[in-house]
């Protein structure tokens, strides 16, 4: 994904600014203005905004601070998952974000060890001047370690690198009854892939040792081509599996006739060599410090942007970028899950098998375009065939979309309950760490091992999410 030209345009007017590596860089990190240090209820929120539930937190600075009392309890990270996965509105959040310490880092071998608490940007700052880089990284770097295993991640390499879970090294697990696992594909294998993809049930993830890929400096050699429709992007998906370590596309999700699921391909791999001619490294973040009375992404703007966002590029379009605006776009906007309006967003994201995914991305992308509720992010990737260590893990081989829709109540729920049946008629998934709404049968077809799970899952941990998914029929 590119920036949004006008949303980064009204920042740039009318928003405050804070240097990328200020002192308060820390704090922006924060998903929260401040973090609670009681267990005072507080209201606490995924990305999306929706849900909105009040919580009993508590916070942990060192792991023998973790005490598991008589309500269920369930960890978190920075709130960067967009539905209900990251919260428990009927027990107690346990913020783990203070345990966000280095504990070892191998440099000659690239193998870092780091609480789970330690965001990924916070890493990159550590490893990037060091000629290293993360393995997989999804469209945010304000995700914690332990949140980016528990939903295990992925990112524009999973044709070629697979899932985050597959370069964690091994984790070390604290259960309720006090016990602690260390947990890898080779020691506890079965507890590791529950926890892999676990959405944080089987226990707190205390700290992790990931394996990082080498880069040679911080710049991506990228390419961006137009494509006028669907046929077209598989096309260009197919051509660049081989040579390109990185692969998206953006689609116009308003289009309609013989123009669906036009859009922009973008491809890159790391620069092997310092460019020299290159633009300067963002040094300047903006901020959306409150969220507007009414949501500013409607049919109107979002055909507006769409149309222009489509034709104000050249067909094809090469360059060298920073990993900054190539991985994180929309980080350069702090907050900008604000821009929704106080009723916010649910974010829908769904992987289908490739024999079926032309005909089922189009059924999907049609029935968005007439139900006129487009999406001002709609991110269209292939999957590769890398099998995911968890037992819960979303990515499987296939054909993946991501889209963000303003919540319009019933109109926007009856959507996503319209996309889920073309998604289980072909035999696809929907992404639980995206998700506020899906069934509980739903879920059980799309994740099959899921009773196994159980068998796994703390009994004095819980979430919104599992309660709504198991609390339903099970038919």
């Amino acid at each position: 994904m590119l920036p949004p030209w006008w949303l980064t345009l009204f920042s740039h007017f009318f928003l405050p600014r804070q240097p990328v590596y200020s002192p308060a860089f820390r704090h922006h990190c924060q998903h929260l203005p401040s973090r609670p240090h009681s267990s005072m209820t507080q209201t606490y929120e995924s990305w999306g905004r929706y849900p909105r539930r009040r919580q009993h937190p508590r916070r942990a600075h060192w792991s023998d601070q973790i005490a598991f009392g008589a309500r269920a309890l369930l960890p978190f990270g920075n709130g960067r998952s967009y539905g209900d996965s990251c919260l428990n509105s009927t027990g107690e959040l346990l913020d783990i974000r203070s345990l966000d310490r280095f504990i070892h880092f191998d440099t000659g071998r690239g193998r870092l060890r780091c609480e789970a608490g330690v965001l990924l940007a916070e890493i990159l700052q550590l490893i990037v001047p060091r000629g290293w880089f993360l393995p997989v990284t999804p469209g945010t770097r304000f995700v914690t370690v332990g949140g980016a295993i528990a939903n295990d991640v992925h990112g524009k390499n999973h044709h070629q690198a697979g899932t985050f879970g597959r370069h964690v090294r091994r984790l070390e697990l604290l259960r309720s009854d006090g016990s602690r696992r260390l947990c890898s594909a080779e020691e506890n294998p079965q507890w590791f892939a529950a926890t892999v993809g676990g959405l944080g049930l089987t226990g707190v993830i205390l700290w992790a040792e990931l394996q990082l890929q080498p880069v040679a400096n911080a710049w991506i050699s990228q390419e961006v081509i137009r494509f006028p429709d669907l046929a077209a992007f598989f096309a260009l998906s197919a051509a660049s599996q081989r040579d390109y370590q990185y692969s998206v596309a953006w689609v116009d999700c308003l289009a309609r006739g013989a123009q669906l699921g036009r859009g922009l391909f973008i491809r890159g791999n790391h620069a092997p060599a310092l460019p020299a001619r290159r633009p300067p490294p963002p040094r300047l973040r903006l901020d959306v410090p409150l969220a507007p009375p009414v949501s500013l992404i409607n049919r109107l703007s979002l055909r507006l942007f769409n149309t222009v966002y489509f034709h104000v590029r050249p067909s094809r379009q090469r360059g060298i970028s920073h990993y900054q605006p190539f991985f994180y776009p929309l980080d350069s906007v702090l907050r900008w899950n604000r821009i929704y309006g106080p009723r916010g967003f649910l974010q829908y994201q769904c992987v289908v098998p490739i024999d079926d995914g032309h005909a089922a991305i189009q059924a999907i992308l049609r029935r968005i375009s007439d139900a006129g509720q487009g999406s001002f992010l709609a991110v269209l990737k292939v999957f590769g065939d890398l099998p995911s260590p968890g037992m819960l893990s979303f990515p499987r081989p296939g054909v993946t979309l991501a889209l963000d829709f303003p919540f319009h109540g019933e109109a926007t729920l009856d959507l996503l309950a319209a996309l889920d049946r073309i998604v289980v008629q072909v035999g696809g998934a929907v992404y639980p760490a995206k998700d506020a709404r899906m069934s509980g049968a739903h879920f059980q077809r799309f994740f099959p091992l899921w009773e196994t799970f159980r068998d796994y899952r703390d009994p004095r941990l819980s979430s919104d999410f599992w309660r709504r998914v198991n609390e339903e029929s099970h038919a």
